[in-house]
């Protein structure tokens, strides 16, 4: 069996009696083409190690595959399981099923039990209700992707790459662009899926700054961002009063009276830097 032998992924869910799991956060993408148009976006892949993230009933995995990539599938979800094997006979040998939860797995070990190299591309139709905390992870974590290539519900998609001034920037904008390029490249609608979702959707590529933030500047950054949008209506002074209020801002060269919304990336780092040199004690 190859890969055009598969049955349509209509088919192949109606004949396994599968339907999506809405406390999943589950919608199906079975256009080929649309799937098709998102692993061109990720650019090319062929002999590129994937990890895919909620695969459902395949039909990213096979566009990924005919793009030449070796995939990685992890789906928390059994009931997939048996569509996906017949998939992974088609693939020859190029397809690695994974049932687990995404949240709970080490993609380092993983990609060191298929003999792949120490990074790896993403690229996700991701389920709704765990797109945020999986891309943090991915962000902040031990194991960094190479890319990321990743559907979200179109209103947190937005969030990732919205600029400093709007209600969209908050602590999910600065992480992401203070670690990668963010580029929102694929809007879809409601209709794209099935069963058809409350909200648009869209695809955001993220790829790495040659030069990111060290480790340390990451865990400070984490930290400021959480206090300064924890309370994202006050002034800085007051947002940050536990970590040294005005002082820190002036020592980041910030308006102690700005607000975290206002804040550029590059203030942000300053911020972080400020936090660290005062805990310190320099």
């Amino acid at each position: 069996m190859t890969l055009d032998d598969l049955p349509p992924l209509g088919q192949s869910l109606a004949a396994a009696g599968l339907l999506a799991d809405k406390g999943l956060g589950q919608h199906f993408l079975l256009d080929l083409n649309i799937c098709r148009k998102i692993v061109r976006l990720a650019g090319p892949l062929e002999g590129e190690v994937v990890i895919e993230v909620g695969p459902g009933p395949g039909g990213l995995t096979r566009a990924l595959l005919e793009a030449g990539a070796r995939v990685i599938a992890i789906e928390r979800d059994a009931r997939f399981m048996p569509v996906l094997r017949g998939l992974e006979d088609a693939a020859h040998g190029r397809l690695t099923l994974v049932q687990a939860d995404a949240l709970e797995v080490d993609e380092r070990a993983l990609l060191q039990e298929a003999d792949g190299p120490p990074g790896a591309r993403i690229i996700s139709n991701l389920p709704y209700n765990v797109g945020t905390p999986l891309l943090i992870k991915w962000l902040t974590g031990p194991f960094r992707p190479s890319m990321m290539t990743l559907m979200f519900q179109k209103a947190v998609a937005e969030r990732i790459v919205a600029p400093p001034g709007g209600d969209a920037y908050g602590r999910l904008a600065v992480l992401a662009q203070a670690l990668c390029h963010a580029r929102l490249v694929l809007d879809l609608p409601p209709r794209a899926f099935t069963p058809p979702p409350r909200v648009s959707s869209a695809v955001v590529s993220l790829t790495p700054l040659a030069a990111p933030p060290s480790a340390d500047q990451l865990t400070a950054l984490q930290t400021v961002t959480r206090f300064a949008f924890g309370q994202r209506r006050k002034m800085l002074r007051s947002a940050l009063r536990d970590l040294g209020g005005k002082t820190l801002c002036q020592a980041a060269s910030l308006d102690p009276a700005a607000r975290a919304e206002t804040v550029t990336i590059a203030g942000f780092l300053a911020l972080a830097d400020a936090w660290r040199r005062r805990e310190a004690g320099v």
